[in-house]
């Protein structure tokens, strides 16, 4: 993708070289942002407000947040899966948006957008950690999201499933013949998205042409969660 639709735009994207973070990178780069790759842990919430101190202006934030998926059955989910996924996943969200909100709020133009998981719009077995620390992120969201409206800030979600990445769709997995079955029998699209069509739907949701957007958690899974 090659244009100008980000121009004059900064944008911070976290776990910059997880997940979905190389090809956003990549992507919102080439569309002529300004793009802060941060790629250090947000475990820390001292270190998240001083990376929004170094950032200094930031017109977009992507909270590209990840962490490996357990399948655990449900009676043998521990305390510490529990504490740990939702430490990965949920725990930032907050720190990361009280610490950019005040400047966004001030300018009155701003946006904020979780590159989440379409894994709680439909049950999965063995999944119920991990779909439960993204369903929170998907509630964060949409409850912030109509929040700051009044103030033209927005806050939306990509609950993006099968699509390619180096964190839950490796090599490894993909070659998978149990996989591939898989995709051809739950996924409609018969195939897994590719990174730089997610990247391009967040492009244009972090774009101007993205404006009447607030609180929003747009599925990007070929059809998987809306079947």
């Amino acid at each position: 993708m090659t244009s100008d639709v980000l121009a004059q735009k900064r944008i911070l994207i976290t776990q910059a070289d997880e997940f979905m973070g190389p090809t956003l990178v990549s992507a919102m780069s080439a569309a002529g942002a300004s793009v802060i790759a941060d790629r250090l842990p947000l475990s820390d919430p001292l270190r998240v407000a001083d990376m929004i101190r170094s950032a200094g202006h930031v017109d977009v934030l992507v909270a590209n947040l990840a962490v490996r998926a357990p399948s655990t059955p449900a009676e043998s989910i521990s305390d510490d899966e529990w504490h740990d996924v939702f430490e990965a996943l949920v725990t930032p969200l907050p720190r990361l948006v009280r610490e950019v909100l005040p400047q966004m709020i001030q300018r009155r133009a701003g946006k904020i957008l979780l590159i989440g998981s379409a894994s709680p719009l439909r049950g999965m077995a063995r999944t119920a950690t991990y779909s439960a620390a993204r369903g929170a992120q998907l509630a964060f969201v949409q409850a912030i999201g109509v929040e700051v409206a009044k103030h033209n800030v927005q806050v939306n979600a990509i609950a993006q499933a099968f699509v390619e990445n180096p964190t839950y769709y490796p090599p490894e997995v993909r070659d998978n013949p149990k996989f591939k079955e898989r995709l051809m029998r739950e996924v409609p699209a018969q195939r897994l998205g590719t990174p730089e069509e997610d990247a391009a739907f967040a492009v244009f949701l972090a774009s101007d042409g993205a404006g009447f957007f607030f609180g929003q958690a747009f599925p990007f899974c070929g059809g998987w969660a809306t079947r």
